[in-house]
């Protein structure tokens, strides 16, 4: 599958939309950024949350670099056959590195479908 940065960021942008209002707005201190390729020996890594959980901060959580949620271009676009694919992958994915952003494990993720 192709398709431009450009367009795969307008993607990222639109699954962001449609997480709910209400959960965007508990969203803190925390970045979305999209990347060509993971990190070298992930080749088939589709997004990266980087940074402290809500549930893991506390009094001492000030002053802090963005937390950053990475999604992978490359390696969506390898698993998906065509946009309607690379849409839904990159909503799950999205939604995916935002709950980590929560404190949700893989596991839990894994039982709700978004894994």
């Amino acid at each position: 599958m192709e398709m431009s940065r450009e367009v795969f960021e307008e993607l990222v942008g639109e699954a962001l939309d449609e997480v709910p209002a209400e959960l965007m707005a508990l969203v803190d201190n925390c970045v979305v950024l999209v990347e060509d390729d993971p990190p070298a020996g992930e080749p088939g890594l589709l997004g990266l949350y980087d940074g402290t959980p809500l549930t893991e901060r506390d009094s001492g959580y000030t002053m802090r670099l963005p937390d950053r949620i990475t999604i992978f271009r490359n390696p969506t676009l390898a698993i998906c056959d065509d946009e309607a694919d690379v849409v839904d992958e990159v909503h799950i994915t999205v939604v995916h590195e935002i709950a980590h952003h929560f404190g949700i494990d893989d596991a839990r993720l894994h039982e709700l479908g978004y894994s």
